[in-house]
């Protein structure tokens, strides 16, 4: 027989569990009576209601409580007729063949066109990833299942969300593998060697028993769906073109890490990327394409089978004009460099004009200096007059950082003379002019006085 997948009706949403109240705890519960043959194995509580006998065990084992005929018995049936009602009025549903043997259900409400139910070979129910997902079977009149059949799960279908609603009877062939929770009008018959991962729970006749497993099934509480997304950035103040990395952290609401699923970035509404996240629950992208200004950056947690969408605060990311560099202006530099260059020119140039004084007033001095007696005298008569006496002659002397010059002939302020030039400023030489290299010249005078000429006595002759 070929493998048949069968779809739940498409407007169908996803079916609550049936709730057992207080049979929950039992996996075993009959309306008249609870018969066993063979060491039977029964993991969870045993009871009957409103019937009081209960024969087989031992050999048979109860892992769990015996209720016959007690309040608990009585609250436990109360719920189950509860429930049954539940199972039994589950809607929107859909029709499948009776046989379901090599079939593959996913999670939903079935019915069949004869009302009863066959299961020959195995039957595979497949909740795709949802540890929550609930089948429920709803059987007018009986369920009947073959030897050596078997019911199987897959996707992280669990027993504890598999109900069986049955109007009359249900038999469990020998040596079958059977899952789910039977909720049976009248009674349930569990042949020889038959295991059930699940409960056999009649209303108003006998559960039978000959050498069997029955084990309640307990849900595993699946993860936390609800998660939280968080985005931080490398550098949240960049410029133009640089790259910045966006890092988002997928956690449970108990914090742990969501390791699978994708998280989609995008910036002012538009698409940046979609990045997987990693083990520890992070999705990184890198980019240097935002333009310029404040950009609103969301990452968003796409959602799995296994845990829901969430979505990321706003952040705020700015982005700065890139720094462009500025060319050196050549005009400017030139004429810096022109000014620079005449400066230091025409300061050379009166240096070299000062120097060239200095050297002709040097000259001169040291003229005077080596002029014969009869010169000096000669020179002297040239400024004598005869109103007057005396005659002050002033002698110029220029001092420069390499020393007095003329001053061991003349005399200078290092002689005993004394210098009077800073009293008379108008008498430093015209032709000097200070420099940056040279100090100002000074001026030094002293007094000298001449004897007047006597005139000679004609000698008698």
């Amino acid at each position: 027989m070929g493998v048949v997948i069968a779809t739940p009706h498409a407007a169908s949403a996803q079916q609550p569990p049936v709730g057992l109240g207080t049979a929950t705890a039992f996996a075993v519960l009959g309306g008249s009576t609870v018969t066993n043959t063979g060491p039977s194995v029964v993991i969870g509580d045993l009871g009957v209601s409103p019937g009081s006998a209960v024969t087989g065990f031992p050999p048979g084992n109860v892992v769990g409580a015996i209720h016959a005929a007690d309040a608990v018995a009585t609250q436990a049936q109360a719920d189950l007729t509860t429930a049954y009602n539940d199972a039994a009025g589950r809607t929107p549903v859909t029709t499948v063949a009776t046989q379901l043997g090599g079939t593959t259900l996913r999670e939903g409400v079935y019915n069949s066109t004869a009302g009863t139910f066959q299961i020959t070979g195995n039957l595979t129910l497949d909740a795709q990833g949802d540890p929550n997902a609930v089948f429920v079977f709803q059987a007018a009149s009986t369920l009947i299942t073959a030897s050596a059949s078997s019911v199987s799960l897959i996707g992280g279908a669990q027993a504890c969300n598999v109900f069986w609603q049955v109007g009359s009877s249900a038999t469990l062939g020998t040596g079958s593998t059977f899952v789910g929770n039977i909720l049976a009008l009248t009674s349930i018959t569990a042949t020889t060697g038959a295991g059930v991962n699940g409960r056999l729970l009649a209303r108003n006749g006998a559960v039978t028993l000959d050498t069997n497993t029955v084990q309640r099934p307990v849900c595993v509480i699946p993860p936390a769906r609800s998660t939280t997304t968080t985005l931080t950035s490398s550098n949240t103040s960049v410029t133009a073109g640089s790259p910045v990395t966006f890092t988002a952290t997928v956690t449970t609401s108990t914090g742990t890490p969501v390791t699978s699923g994708s998280v989609s970035f995008t910036g002012d509404g538009g698409g940046l990327g979609v990045v997987p996240v990693d083990a520890n629950g992070r999705a990184v992208l890198t980019t240097g394409n935002l333009p310029e200004g404040v950009h609103q950056i969301v990452a968003r947690f796409q959602g799995t089978a296994q845990f829901d969408s969430s979505t990321s605060r706003p952040l705020a990311q700015t982005v700065r004009p890139a720094v462009v560099p500025v060319p050196p202006d050549n005009g400017m530099n030139n004429g810096m460099n022109n000014g620079m260059n005449n400066g230091m020119n025409n300061d050379r140039n009166k240096d070299k004009e000062c120097e060239e004084n200095g050297k002709a007033a040097m000259d001169k001095t040291r003229s005077a200096d080596h002029a014969k007696p009869a010169d000096r005298e000669h020179r002297r008569d040239r400024y004598d007059r005869d109103d007057r006496r005396d005659r002050m002659v002033t002698f110029q002397t220029l001092h420069t950082i390499e020393g007095v010059i003329g001053e061991d002939a003349r005399g200078g302020h290092h002689s005993d003379h004394g210098s009077w030039s800073a009293h008379h400023p108008g008498h430093r030489h015209k032709h000097f002019k200070a420099h940056k290299f040279h100090k100002q010249p000074r001026h030094h005078a002293r007094h000298v006085k001449h004897p007047r000429k006597q005139a000679s006595l004609p000698t008698a002759g």
